[in-house]
């Protein structure tokens, strides 16, 4: 399910006009799902950096997947980010950090519930 909810958020973001940059970037620490470029607004020269983790579950869990989103992950996800930023060259861009959750309502659900967490949880990295 998690590769499958990986997938469905990607392109539910690429309907909404965002870029992948890249994909499961992993190093020893950990893993970032997804780095998109959100949609420029009016005025500004490019849109945010936005590092996405996505989160997959069904209806029954006992816990809405947001919520495996811990204060524990954030730091992980701030570090890898931080990382990432240095690593392609992207640290003077503005960025953030999006969670994305696609609830299923069984295994073979064709069409699970979406939710864009956007602006999740901050950092100054």
């Amino acid at each position: 399910m998690g590769r499958r909810g990986e997938r469905l958020a990607e392109r539910y973001l690429k309907k909404r006009k965002y870029k992948r940059l890249a994909r499961n970037l992993r190093n020893r620490f950990g893993e970032i799902d997804l780095v998109m470029r959100a949609p420029r607004e009016p005025g500004e020269a490019a849109g945010p950096v936005v590092v996405v983790e996505v989160k997959s579950g069904t209806r029954n869990d006992r816990y809405p997947p947001e919520l495996h989103v811990n204060a524990a992950k954030q730091r992980r996800l701030v570090s890898l980010a931080a990382q990432a930023m240095r690593r392609y060259r992207l640290q003077h861009q503005r960025f953030r950090f999006d969670v994305v959750v696609v609830v299923f309502e069984n295994a073979d659900d064709p069409n699970p519930e979406i939710r864009h967490h956007v602006g999740a949880f901050s950092s100054h990295v």
